[in-house]
């Protein structure tokens, strides 16, 4: 069995921690203490991520979508694969870090999707790219922690409190999804979002796809 070798170190702004990255052969692991936050073997509930949120919306002409977290890409990758041509992708990343190991060490896990044409990469908070939009986005994408909680760091609660759903409400187009990916459920979560104004429905995943693993949870909420 091959050892885990950690090959970089980034802290999160904000004093939310500090991220690993480790490989072992081409596997790839991200570490925030003792939590895995994601592993390069396992993309099916992230990619899920995207796929149900674009069915959610159906077809549109220039679809617009807005990703917070580009973790190993695996979302970004899925998103890229069934949006059209003339589609719009903003990717927000928090941790600069992250991108680096996109570009370098974990670039044959990205296969080149962040110098796809339709992505733009904005190194900063997805809170702030939501609070400054008015009806720009056909859906909003959330895999920043674990679940509607501010794992990663506390701030993030705002995001999936009444003020942040309000938010991202906003911040869609008419009948646009907002999808929030978790590690588990979370039953006031689902309240919360219908009371901010969403048809909301919790969506079962597994990390692996189809061949199973740990069961994930997508929030699926689209706007009234």
């Amino acid at each position: 069995m091959l050892p885990w070798i950690e090959i970089d170190t980034a802290d999160i702004p904000g004093g939310g921690g500090q991220l690993r990255l480790k490989s072992r052969g081409q596997e790839f692991s991200i570490m925030l203490g003792s939590n895995e936050l994601m592993n390069s073997r396992l993309s099916g509930s992230e990619e899920a991520l995207a796929t149900l949120a674009r069915d959610a919306i159906g077809d549109r002409s220039r679809p617009a979508f807005l990703i917070g977290g580009l973790g190993m890409g695996f979302t970004l990758r899925a998103a890229l694969a069934i949006l059209p041509a003339d589609a719009e992708v903003v990717v927000a990343e928090l941790v600069p870090a992250v991108v680096r190991w996109a570009r370098g060490p974990m670039a044959s896990v990205f296969k080149g999707c962040l110098d796809d044409p339709r992505v733009t990469v904005y190194d900063g908070d997805v809170g702030a790219c939501i609070a400054a939009a008015r009806s720009a986005y056909d859906a909003i994408l959330l895999d920043v922690d674990n679940g509607p909680d501010g794992l990663t760091r506390t701030s993030n609660d705002r995001l999936y409190d009444h003020g942040g759903l309000r938010a991202a409400l906003s911040a869609l187009r008419p009948g646009g999804v907002l999808a929030v990916w978790s590690s588990g459920p979370d039953p006031r979560f689902t309240r919360r979002l219908k009371e901010a104004g969403f048809k909301a429905e919790a969506v079962t995943t597994r990390a692996n796809g189809k061949r199973g693993g740990a069961r994930h949870v997508i929030w699926v909420a689209v706007k009234r």
